[in-house]
């Protein structure tokens, strides 16, 4: 059974920071692109960042660019998103999710490309 859960979600005041982890398992993460995503009330899930398997690469949204770091330790079949500098706009649910595609990488930003999601954790951002 392929599983992806999150944790590290929690209340932060703005400028502060939070670490996310994601632990995935079987073919959600193995050779597979490991993507976050965010989605606010009433708002349309949105592409965060990005990490392929070597983890030599990174892609980000614009939107969190310089504030937020993807890595992943495949050793431990867990990726994280470290987020500094936290506004209020960050506020969200926030998933994981795992392409489940060996070595795909392409459309990396699109949560449809993604098979395997995690039950998200909620992020808020005080002013």
């Amino acid at each position: 059974q392929v599983e992806v859960v999150e944790s590290g979600g929690g209340l932060v005041q703005a400028g502060g920071s939070l670490r996310l982890s994601c632990a995935a398992s079987g073919r959600a993460f193995t050779n597979s692109v490991m993507g976050w995503f965010r989605q606010a009330p009433g708002l349309e899930r949105e592409f965060v960042a990005a990490v392929p398997w070597l983890g030599r690469t990174t892609f980000y949204a614009d939107s969190v660019k310089g504030r937020f770091t993807i890595s992943r330790d495949n050793a431990k079949n867990t990726v994280y998103l470290q987020m500094n500098s936290l506004k209020p706009e960050d506020t969200a649910v926030y998933f994981c999710a795992g392409r489940g595609v060996k070595y795909e990488t392409t459309y990396y930003e699109r949560a449809d490309r993604y098979r395997y999601w995690g039950q998200g954790t909620q992020v808020t951002v005080s002013s």
